[in-house]
């Protein structure tokens, strides 16, 4: 295993896990307002879905960034751990499967004056933040591998 990370990596490693911390909070407001009741006020509870989207589309745009940007954290782990590229690629190809299905539910809970169906938008909702899970799980395992840095799994 290469050797742990430089200060350099340490602070964009620190940044990674506030970050890291951010998401997951937007994940629960998700889940929540997915929960939510949704009888009864069908447009409040698509605004609120909507709400908890789109803070969660702005996390993963940081995420994005973080991980993708020419200086990232991607760079960073292929440049000190080659052999990690297959997991880096694989990482960097779910960003893509993960904006669209939230670019789906956004698209589901967006106008006020289209009709909502709320089981299909839970079951877009809950796969997504399934997706977002793994994918969390993923990055853990790339960093510590690269690393050993345990960027934590929150509570």
């Amino acid at each position: 295993m290469e050797p742990r990370a430089t200060t350099s990596d340490d602070d964009l490693l620190e940044e990674l896990r506030r970050h890291r911390a951010e998401l997951r909070e937007s994940m629960s407001a998700l889940e929540d307002a997915l929960a939510a009741p949704a009888v009864g006020d069908r447009d409040r509870w698509a605004q609120r879905v909507h709400v908890a989207a789109v803070e969660l589309a702005g996390d993963l745009r940081q995420h994005v960034d973080i991980t993708e940007a020419p200086d990232g954290l991607h760079r960073e782990i292929l440049t000190a751990s080659p052999r990690l590229s297959g997991a880096v690629a694989t990482l960097t190809r779910e960003h893509v499967l993960i904006r669209g299905q939230l670019d789906s539910l956004l698209a589901r809970v967006g106008p006020v004056d289209v009709f909502t169906d709320v089981d299909r938008v839970r079951d877009l909702g809950t796969a997504l933040l399934g997706r977002l899970v793994r994918h969390r799980q993923r990055g853990s395992d790339l960093v510590y591998e690269a690393y050993e840095f345990d960027i934590g799994g929150e509570n």
